[in-house]
């Protein structure tokens, strides 16, 4: 009888997590779970995925922990280069072309990282953009990413999208509906995903600059 047992190497490992963000008309709000996690792990509890790169862009970064460091670090030494180069910060369309370029780069070997660029544009409106893998990115009204995305995905093209589709009238959600909208949930998702949990760090993005908060989320 042959006990042998198969060992196959894999360059990636998920880590979990969750990063979700909502644009509105003079803000934005970047949310991340702070569990870091590989299947019934919990390697820490402290962990947020959210990275300020300037005073109005956040990067959302999450998936495979070792690939998230090295974009981020990618990211802010261009950042740091930039501003050195020309005397002033990128804008976030501008950090949005650029990490379109990082993660192209590698598009034969990618980085395994959900992705999302948050902050504000030119004109201090809401600015939120999505990546696939190999850098493909477009400017969304919301978005969310990472392990629980399955399920937050639809309830926001439910809550969000459809709620001004159906009645473009109505007043689009104000900063504090949008701030205890996002706590909402991220309780749903610690319900359902055991890699979503312990805390969520929020950034709320404005023309004052980057404020932050934390709320407690289930720990089991």
């Amino acid at each position: 009888m042959n006990n042998s047992m198969q060992r196959q190497f894999s360059p990636y490992s998920f880590h979990g997590g969750t990063v979700l963000a909502i644009a509105g008309d003079d803000y934005t709000i970047i949310a991340s779970d702070t569990r870091l996690s590989e299947g019934f792990l919990i390697h820490s509890r402290e962990s947020p995925k959210l990275y300020k790169l300037t005073k109005s862009t956040v990067l959302g970064c999450t998936g495979f922990h070792g690939d998230a460091l090295t974009v981020t670090r990618n990211v802010a030494m261009r950042l740091k280069k930039y501003e050195n180069e020309h005397g002033k910060t990128m804008s976030c369309s501008a950090i949005a072309q650029m990490l379109q370029t990082i993660l192209y780069y590698r598009r034969f070997f990618p980085y395994y990282t959900y992705n999302i660029v948050a902050g504000l544009d030119a004109e201090g409106k809401g600015a939120v953009y999505s990546f696939d893998p190999v850098g493909s990115y477009e400017r969304e009204k919301y978005r969310a990413e990472g392990s629980s995305s399955a399920m937050l995905q639809p309830f926001l093209d439910n809550q969000v999208g459809r709620m001004n589709q159906q009645d473009p009238s109505k007043e689009p959600l104000t900063k504090e509906q949008c701030l205890q909208f996002v706590k909402d949930i991220f309780i749903s998702a610690a319900e359902r995903d055991i890699h979503t949990g312990d805390g969520v760090l929020i950034n709320v993005i404005t023309k004052d600059g980057i404020a932050e908060e934390f709320f407690p989320l289930r720990r089991d």
